[in-house]
């Protein structure tokens, strides 16, 4: 028995801040490391180096693409995909590690994200338990979506990790609203593909209702301040999406926010 070997792989974007935690709790547990940069234009690539010789870049298409072509790079028949704002937690590597000693019949395995936000790990609000499948086999797996929200097509079966990957998405309240912002206009931008339309409803209504199904029936207030955060940001990105609808149609135009 050989066991599993797995490719890391990693997309970037200006990411010196937060990508050296992310391949430092990868290092050990993958035999290459592969990072696609979109021309970052800070120490993305001198961070990157300390940890591979597999970096490289390319022209920015969209997350989907982007993905499906660092992995097409991998040595390795199982792929680990990790964002440069997450990072295995010690459970998780510790998991991982054991799998590595096996191989595994399944096609992927999927596992809960735990967000850090406002100095408090986040275990409600819609927020928890986030699964998201990060390790598969690249022969049964392709990234799909063409703006934003990719999904993971994965054939065959998935099973469950317990272990979380530990996710430090925003820096604060000001970063997430200008995420807000930014998948707001994809958002927009993937509906105005489809033929939407925004209504005074969609604006009026579902933001209020979003924050009641994240802070009460979601348990936001359990979160304290930081559930409270979130749950009205929740409601004001739906206003958000709707209202750069609206602007597209009005101007007969796309909004081109920053792709990344």
């Amino acid at each position: 028995m050989n066991g599993m070997k797995i490719s890391a792989v990693v997309i970037t974007y200006n990411e010196e801040k937060r990508l050296e935690p992310a391949l430092k709790s990868v290092e050990k547990i993958a035999e290459e490391i592969i990072v696609v940069d979109r021309f970052s234009r800070d120490d993305t690539e001198k961070i990157a180096r300390k940890y591979t010789k597999k970096f490289y870049k390319r022209k920015w298409t969209n997350y989907a693409d982007q993905k499906n072509y660092a992995n097409s790079l991998a040595s390795h028949s199982w792929i680990l995909s990790l964002d440069a704002d997450e990072r295995l937690s010690k459970e998780l590597q510790h998991t991982i590690v054991k799998l590595k000693e096996t191989e595994p019949q399944n096609s992927a395995f999927s596992m809960p994200r735990l967000t850090y936000y406002l100095g408090r790990w986040i275990r409600h609000s819609g927020w928890y338990p986030d699964r998201k499948v990060r390790l598969f086999q690249k022969e049964k797996s392709r990234w799909e979506g063409d703006y934003v929200h990719e999904n993971l097509n994965v054939e065959g079966k998935i099973i469950p990790l317990e272990s979380p990957i530990h996710h430090f998405s925003y820096a604060g309240i000001s970063d997430h609203l200008e995420r807000i912002n930014l998948f707001s206009g994809l958002g927009a931008q993937k509906l105005y593909a489809r033929k939407k339309k925004a209504r005074w409803f969609h604006m009026v209504f579902l933001p209020p209702v979003r924050f009641v199904k994240s802070y009460l029936f979601k348990a936001g207030f359990r979160d304290r301040f930081p559930g409270f955060v979130i749950s009205v940001l929740h409601g004001y990105a739906i206003f958000a999406r709707y209202a750069k609808l609206k602007e597209i149609w009005k101007k007969g135009e796309k909004i081109e926010p920053f792709p990344y």
